[in-house]
């Protein structure tokens, strides 16, 4: 873990790690240049998290607690944000919650707009809520969930020491980056056409081998042979 303590002047939002393991600059441009643009998939994102995230609405199902919009913080990792759904659920191995009798268990639930993916984009930020809520309740957390609309299914997320470490190393760049101000450069790939920061990013012009005195001049040229056909 992490021996850092940040101060609250220097948390950053916690949703910007999953920005942040997808691609590096598209965080530095949304959360250190303050720069977004919407598309279709942000847009529906927005949408579904419009019905998740209600902060007054807590419900009772038998021995479990829901709370959405839960806010959440780790001055260890520098994170501060809000938890989809956070559920408690009683249990003698639990910990005290304030304003409700016995014991409980905590399990964050994210959700997502698409389906599960292939790498750890998601699992990541499950797991710093994780550790938020551990830190604030003086607790351990085991798993987290992932709940897809696409899908219509929760999958279990372990939070384990790989995913934590993971976690710990992505703060740690983050807050680096931040603190220099600078936005990495482009690291091209089929993504990136999807990402509605595209015209914003322009990934061609940020690589190394492409000059930005050709990269111009090209894009003036084909401009002139539109307006001047044969």
């Amino acid at each position: 873990m992490n021996s850092c303590v940040f101060s609250d002047e220097d948390l950053l939002s916690l949703s910007g790690i999953q920005h942040f393991y997808f691609c590096k600059r598209q965080w530095a441009l949304i959360h250190i240049e303050q720069q977004w643009r919407d598309n279709l998939r942000t847009t529906q994102g927005h949408l579904l998290h419009e019905r998740a995230d209600d902060p007054y609405f807590n419900e009772t199902r038998g021995v479990i607690l829901l709370s959405r919009a839960f806010p959440v913080v780790s001055y260890h990792l520098g994170f501060y944000g809000i938890a989809d759904l956070v559920e408690f659920r009683k249990s003698e191995a639990g910990v005290s919650l304030p304003g409700h009798e016995g014991l409980w268990l905590i399990n964050p639930v994210e959700y997502k707009r698409g389906s599960p993916k292939i790498d750890e984009r998601d699992a990541v930020q499950v797991c710093a809520q994780a550790i938020c809520l551990e830190e604030m309740f003086g607790t351990h957390i085991d798993s987290g969930d992932l709940y897809y609309y696409e899908t219509r299914r929760r999958m279990t997320v372990d939070i384990s020491d790989f995913l934590r470490d993971l976690v710990f190393s992505l703060s740690k760049e983050m807050h680096d980056i931040y603190r220099s101000g600078l936005t990495p450069p482009a690291v091209k790939t089929r993504n990136c056409r999807s990402c509605s920061l595209y015209d914003i990013c322009i990934p061609n012009l940020t690589k190394k081998r492409v000059s930005v005195k050709n990269y111009i001049q090209k894009h003036v040229k084909k401009a002139t042979e539109i307006d001047n056909p044969d």
